[in-house]
């Protein structure tokens, strides 16, 4: 098997809300702590603009390979990341992890 890339995706609410000082803080802070996590290449933050689904937010990063996927998953930073921001400020998620396709 090759070591095809990964693109990390969640998508999600905020107990926030929506258009909030709160969110555009979770938002920005997110994107600062997370980018700067070794391996996170192309960090994206996107807000939803379709009625077909009722998820506000979302959030894609792409990895080189499996290996580096792996150790952001239990970096330090995302592991507290998780537990102090995540877990208390996110409403719902769905993620998806895919190879890309080459």
């Amino acid at each position: 098997m090759n070591q095809a890339s990964i693109k990390h995706m969640v998508i999600f609410n905020l107990h926030a809300g929506k258009d909030t000082l709160e969110a555009e803080q979770f938002l920005k802070s997110s994107a600062q702590e997370l980018a700067a996590i070794p391996g996170v290449e192309q960090f994206e933050v996107f807000r939803q603009v379709s009625t077909k689904t009722d998820y506000d937010f979302g959030f894609s990063m792409v990895f080189a390979d499996r290996a580096a996927y792996e150790a952001y998953n239990v970096h330090p930073i995302h592991t507290h990341y998780v537990a102090e921001r995540w877990v208390k400020e996110v409403s719902r998620f769905q993620e998806i992890d895919l190879s890309i396709f080459e």
